[in-house]
């Protein structure tokens, strides 16, 4: 029998767990960020900038390129795996010397789309995107601005999230209600900048403690979720956000002890912990480390890939093309599997 799937503001719901809005936040995060003298900048952002103190700073690169034959603009999150792919597509593209790049970060295609730029730091690059990857927001907003070409494409789907903690696990958290307990330190996505990472964790958090059918005693998920993000608590240090790019902020904080845990997608766990084996380990939310079976309530979802209309020459047309392709072939589906995700619907 097929689990049937539910989707709800653009995040996939496993069947049999009862979805319910938490509590409205009323408390400001604490911003959880590298400490830096932050020199003025030559220019202010013409469109989406993804500056960051924890990983992106280009303080003495200073330019602005304006001749890309090819133009990528996707998240981020699933970086260990596009960077094989992108290889592959370097290697088998006609070598008559194209200019290539993509970028990974939250979802900004819409802004690079409509803005035609990206910045970081002293650098930007004002080539709009010809092909773009996001989550079903990022593709409404896409479809609102007319940018389509073609309709998306399903690309792949994430198996739910795990609780990323520091190595050895000092403060024995075994599940998202032990995120509450007195001393526990959690860091989460920028509420303003990754608001869709932020809603896909905090929703979590609250819906697979709502659907945990043996809570601990006393405690309800109302008072989890107001404990974490409304400050019903003596902890003043509870909840940290990160200043830009969570798959790489969450990391940092933990790492240096400023939190305890992070609320991760399972592949970027699954990649973080590959990464720096003597430096984190990853709680699952439902299955195993191995083998990920999303508890009810842990939120997956679909990302999709949709080529952008514009003036293109020949050379950037069979670029996107050539490059779209790939996205979809047989190949990229194994590298998908190979990194903890999976081709839609499979």
């Amino acid at each position: 029998m097929k689990r049937k799937i539910g989707i709800l503001g653009g995040l996939m719901i496993i069947a049999g767990a009862a979805y319910a809005a938490p509590p409205a936040i009323t408390k400001e995060p604490i911003l959880d960020t590298a400490q830096v003298l932050a020199w003025p900048r030559d220019a202010q952002p013409t469109g989406p900038d993804l500056t960051n103190p924890t990983s992106n700073m280009l303080e003495d690169l200073h330019g602005d390129v304006g001749q890309c034959d090819l133009m990528f603009s996707t998240e981020g999150n699933y970086n260990m795996a596009l960077k094989e792919l992108w290889a592959k597509y370097i290697a088998d593209y006609p070598n008559d010397g194209p200019n290539r790049m993509y970028s990974t970060s939250p979802p900004v295609s819409p802004g690079q789309v409509t803005k035609g730029s990206l910045q970081i730091g002293n650098y930007r690059m004002t080539c709009r995107p010809q092909v773009a990857v996001g989550n079903k927001a990022v593709m409404d907003k896409l479809r609102a601005a007319n940018a389509f070409d073609g309709e998306p494409a399903p690309l792949y789907a994430v198996q739910g999230s795990v609780i990323l903690v520091k190595k050895g696990n000092p403060k024995q958290i075994k599940n998202v209600w032990d995120l509450g307990k007195k001393g526990v330190r959690l860091v989460t996505p920028n509420i303003k900048l990754e608001p869709g990472a932020f809603k896909r964790y905090s929703e979590t958090i609250y819906n697979v403690a709502a659907n945990d059918p043996h809570p601990p005693k006393g405690m309800t998920a109302d008072m989890l979720y107001n404990t974490i993000f409304n400050g019903q608590t003596d902890d003043p240090m509870k909840w940290l956000q990160g200043a830009r790019i969570h798959h790489r902020d969450e990391p940092w904080s933990i790492s240096f002890g400023h939190a305890d845990a992070a609320l991760i997608m399972y592949h970027l766990g699954k990649h973080t912990v590959a990464t720096f084996p003597d430096k984190f380990e990853m709680i699952p939310i439902g299955g195993t480390v191995d083998e990920p079976k999303p508890a009810p309530g842990n939120a997956t979802g679909e990302t999709y890939v949709v080529k952008i209309k514009g003036d293109w020459t020949d050379k950037q047309k069979a670029a996107a093309d050539h490059l779209y392709t790939a996205l979809l072939s047989e190949d990229f589906k194994q590298i998908l599997q190979k990194h903890g995700l999976k081709r839609p619907g499979k």
